[in-house]
């Protein structure tokens, strides 16, 4: 039991740890949910860079996601642990208002064609 709860711990930590997973998580808190095209067009970073950084915050149970049509879209994961979320909570508060945050929120908001929700 104790090497499961390291090895999510381990997971949880490193997917805390990169400023692109923190900026996604940041606008998850803020929008609710996003599709891998308003990532791409509010980080400005490719496709596959963010679908892989999405896959770590997948793996490491912070996000979850669901396919409509073409688009794939992420939410904060309803199924952490009190830890998970205290954690994911607090990395959130760090970044929310952080001029980088307020940045890709004002620029998520001028992307055109968004997909529907």
């Amino acid at each position: 039991m104790y090497i499961n709860i390291m090895k999510y711990a381990i997971e949880t930590f490193s997917a805390l740890s990169d400023p692109i997973r923190l900026r996604c998580l940041s606008l998850l808190a803020v929008e609710g949910e996003v599709c891998i095209c308003e990532f791409v067009y509010t980080l400005e970073e490719a496709q596959p860079k963010i679908s892989r950084h999405m896959k770590s915050l997948k793996d490491a149970g912070l996000v979850q996601s669901r396919k409509e049509a073409q688009w794939m879209h992420f939410r904060i994961s309803e199924h952490m642990s009190s830890w998970q979320e205290q954690a994911v909570g607090a990395a959130i508060v760090a970044m929310v208002d952080s001029e980088q945050s307020k940045e890709d929120a004002k620029r998520l908001k001028t992307m055109k064609n968004r997909p529907p929700r």
